[in-house]
């Protein structure tokens, strides 16, 4: 191949490359932007313990924002999210007490509740045949009432060691959240997006019937996504109840987290219509939305005002995220 050819080669594969990854760049830029404002606007300034307490807020959105990616990227949406998250912080409450040992084994179990939870969801949407808005409605509420049942007042508590841990700052100021955060991507999206099944689940949001026709395994690719959306929910769930030491099943905190976790896919560049985002630009989008409210504060916007601001910022995210819509001509043109 000649040199001509070669730099022909890299010029495409660069512009394909940041095609693919304009949004999670943009949600990047956005985000370090806004986030240099908070610290120069706030009156400690910027120092390790403000730049943790934003991280621990951030990373719960974020932990939350990748739940959602998963089925987001299959062209689904899953409104039981906040319902497990709260779940799991209900059993989290329970379990992850007493001994290092016994912690530990009670962070597994939240773990294998949370995933539980997301195969119930895979397999009702998969064997069903219901459309996941619908499924995630109906098994969401009854992750409540089991959440409701355990916790129907505020309470319990959880190991007083690894909470500190979890959430404190490691040698350097460096928050221990945003490091939990990063182990995250490392050993469940990155392998995820890097595999088979992964590529299958971006090929089953792009165009379902195309992937059928290709013989790919769509029902295992949907179930993986929704069983992994109830991993991180689960994980979302723990970390709650490290910075609350108790578990309370608080069905506006389920619905809002799931609402915002719509926000931050959207403001990450993950598309409404699937197969296409990464959970990184979700992150940096859930980032983005948990730093519209620091700002917020900051500026000392009346407190009556904020839930507004964010509701608003909330429904522009979701019209823009449908904004593909308005430039087809051809419905089929949502499968090319």
């Amino acid at each position: 191949m000649s040199d001509h050819a070669l730099s022909a080669q890299h010029s495409s594969d660069w512009r394909y490359w940041f095609g693919e990854q304009r949004g999670t760049l943009l949600a990047f830029a956005v985000f370090v932007i806004m986030f240099v404002i908070y610290t120069g606007n706030h009156p400690a300034g910027f120092n390790a313990n403000v730049v943790t307490t934003a991280a621990n807020k951030g990373v719960l959105l974020a932990l939350i924002a990748i739940a959602q990616t998963f089925v987001v990227l299959t062209s689904g949406i899953d409104l039981s999210i906040g319902m497990i998250f709260i779940l799991c912080n209900c059993v989290a409450s329970y379990i992850v007490v007493g001994t290092a040992l016994e912690a530990t084994l009670g962070v597994f179990g939240v773990l294998l509740t949370g995933l539980a939870c997301g195969a119930l969801n895979g397999l009702i949407v998969i064997y069903g045949r219901l459309q996941p808005i619908v499924t995630t409605i109906a098994t969401g509420a009854a992750f409540f009432g089991i959440a409701l049942l355990l916790r129907p007042f505020p309470g319990g508590a959880v190991h007083e060691g690894l909470a500190d841990f979890l959430t404190g700052q490691l040698p350097g100021g460096i928050p221990a959240s945003a490091v939990a955060l990063l182990v995250v991507v490392l050993v469940i999206w990155i392998p995820f997006r890097k595999s088979m099944l992964g590529r299958v689940v971006y090929a089953v949001g792009s165009a379902e019937p195309a992937a059928y026709m290709s013989g790919l395994h769509i029902q295992r690719a949907k179930f993986a996504a929704y069983t992994l959306a109830g991993l991180l929910a689960a994980i979302g769930g723990l970390f709650i109840t490290f910075v609350t030491y108790t578990g309370e099943a608080s069905s506006a905190n389920a619905n809002t987290y799931t609402l915002n976790s719509i926000a931050a896919v959207v403001l990450g560049g993950v598309s409404l219509f699937g197969g296409r985002g990464s959970a990184i630009g979700a992150i940096f989008g859930a980032l983005i939305y948990r730093t519209i409210g620091d700002l917020l504060f900051v500026f000392d916007l009346d407190a009556l005002w904020q839930p507004l601001f964010l509701g608003v910022v909330l429904l522009v995210s979701v019209c823009l995220g449908s904004f593909r819509l308005i430039r087809i001509r051809n419905r089929l043109d949502l499968f090319g």
